[in-house]
């Protein structure tokens, strides 16, 4: 574990920074761990401006196999964790959530999220200042769950837009998507959660001629997401490998990911491709990008995004990637690349699109613009608006 960061901003009282989303931290007995996206760079990315964090978000019991390698998260971070959202209607949990806040010096609400939008409120309440990290869309993450979703749907979009509108401080992971569909009348920059502690040149050469020694009908196909939410869209993309199977293609698509297998299995079951589709289970962040070096092209059919850490991390690696037409994937890939969400003909004809030359061009173009996400350009962009945004409300 790497040592605690030094605080790149400096103030005369130690400040507790508290962090509020509906994510569901991996926990043993009292012990939380790391997960995709929420790794140690994820919190000492607030441990270098404030001097203690602190986390309200959902738990779940994490489950350690044999020769597991997952990461405890560091000991000094405090959370208050529930198990379900529903748990918001007992006073106690409420009283307990209102206590966090009023003891915080300032709070970062990342939403879509439930208990990001009821912090918004205490934090109104209390006057305690609160910055909005804005990486996703709520409309989209939830009404593409089925009809019966839809009048929730518009009633957390509505109070999603109410509180980035009213924001003071707001961070937007993408250039363009979330700032249309979701605008504040507060300060505000584009600064992407994602980032790449460095772009390695040299790979190039070696993804270069991994693409030269293809065999042109047998691809390796990669998707990094959560296997068991239904708007994550693997199933989209197995309909399109049985066509492409039908036409003499043999495309083994390997899925990264923790989850339930069930559903997904059963859908390569009904097409004919079982024997097709590989589930590598939940990978530690660095074996994330081993694997990616040993996949052939990235698809990512998900229905919702923000803007995709999974993309930006096949880029950095040099991967051609093609995928779904949802929130800032628009601003990461071309747009031939892009098809219509759930739209299995298009990923079948995109697919059949690639050739060597198209690969190529693809994997040096990505892997060059991946370098807008290095941490280096990110942080100081980031901590220069922490900064201006602690500076104003300085308690």
């Amino acid at each position: 574990m790497m040592d605690k960061p030094s605080r790149d901003l400096e103030w005369e009282k130690d400040m507790l920074g508290l962090f509020v989303h509906d994510h569901r931290f991996p926990k043993v007995e009292s012990e939380y761990y790391h997960s995709y996206g929420f790794d140690e760079e994820f919190f000492n990315r607030y441990l270098s401006i404030f001097d203690k964090m602190a986390v309200i978000g959902r738990e779940y019991n994490f489950k350690i196999s044999s020769g597991d390698k997952a990461e405890k998260v560091q000991p000094d971070i405090e959370f208050l964790t529930i198990l379900d959202l529903k748990q918001l209607k007992n006073k106690d949990i409420r009283d307990m959530i209102n206590q966090k806040i009023k003891n915080s010096d300032y709070l970062v609400i990342r939403v879509p999220s439930i208990l990001g939008l009821y912090a918004v409120r205490m934090a109104q309440q209390y006057k305690k200042p609160y910055l909005i990290e804005v990486v996703g869309c709520p409309w989209d993450a939830i009404a593409n769950k089925g009809l019966t979703k839809i009048i929730p749907a518009a009633a957390i979009t509505h109070l999603t837009k109410k509180a980035i509108r009213t924001s003071k401080y707001t961070v937007y992971v993408t250039e363009e998507f979330l700032e249309r569909r979701y605008p504040t009348n507060g300060k505000y920059i584009a600064c992407s959660n994602v980032t790449l502690n460095s772009v390695d040149d040299n790979f190039l050469s070696k993804r270069l001629e991994q693409i030269d020694k293809l065999e042109p009908n047998k691809i390796i196909l990669g998707t990094c997401a959560t296997v068991d939410v239904i708007y994550k869209g693997q199933q989209d993309v197995i309909a399109a490998i049985a066509k492409l199977k039908d036409e003499g293609y043999y495309i083994e698509y390997q899925l990264v990911g923790g989850g339930d297998t069930s559903y997904l299995k059963s859908i390569a079951q009904k097409y004919g491709v079982a024997e097709q589709v590989e589930f590598v289970g939940s990978l530690k962040h660095e074996d994330v990008f081993k694997w990616l070096e040993q996949i052939d092209i990235y698809v990512h059919p998900s229905k919702q995004e923000g803007l995709s850490r999974a993309i930006i991390e096949a880029m950095s690696k040099g991967c051609p990637i093609f995928g779904a037409d949802a929130g800032g994937i628009h601003e990461l890939i071309d747009d031939d690349y892009i098809f219509d969400k759930g739209n299995i003909q298009q990923i079948y004809d995109i697919f059949k699109s690639f050739n060597q030359k198209t690969m190529k061009e693809q994997a040096e173009e990505n892997q060059k613009n991946s370098k807008k996400y290095l941490k280096s350009v990110l942080y100081k962009r980031r901590n220069g608006f922490f900064k201006e945004f602690i500076g104003e409300n300085n308690i």
